[in-house]
């Protein structure tokens, strides 16, 4: 999901990849609906393992989630975005969705504005 919304904020301005520490078999069909209501299509996406060959070409490496761990070179930056999880409220389905795909945008939109403002230095 953040990948996407990224990729949407950012453009080419930065190099975006997306991998999960525990992949599952495919993507979450409710995460896609939600993405896509927002004009990003990952329907032809796929999960994938963390590639540990491009944790040494990345400068940052975003995890989602308090269970989120990645080991990664020295001088490689980590940032974790402890997200809302809507289902301890007791909302699920595709409102749970659409709040964490908010709560990420947010996030993702103030990261590309660093990221971009950085480049451009």
């Amino acid at each position: 999901m953040a990948a996407g919304l990224m990729r949407k904020a950012a453009g080419e301005s930065v190099q975006v990849h997306s991998a999960g520490t525990k992949p599952g078999d495919a993507v979450n069909a409710l995460s896609a609906q939600s993405l896509l209501e927002v004009g990003i299509d990952i329907g032809n996406e796929r999960p994938k393992p963390i590639d540990p060959i491009l944790l040494h070409e990345v400068d940052l490496v975003v995890t989602l989630g308090r269970e989120a761990t990645v080991d990664t070179p020295p001088g490689t930056a980590v940032e974790n975005w402890d997200t809302d999880e809507p289902s301890l409220r007791g909302i699920d389905g595709i409102e749970r969705m659409r709040i964490v795909r908010d709560d990420i945008a947010a996030r993702v939109d103030q990261l590309a504005r660093q990221l971009t403002a950085t480049n451009m230095d």
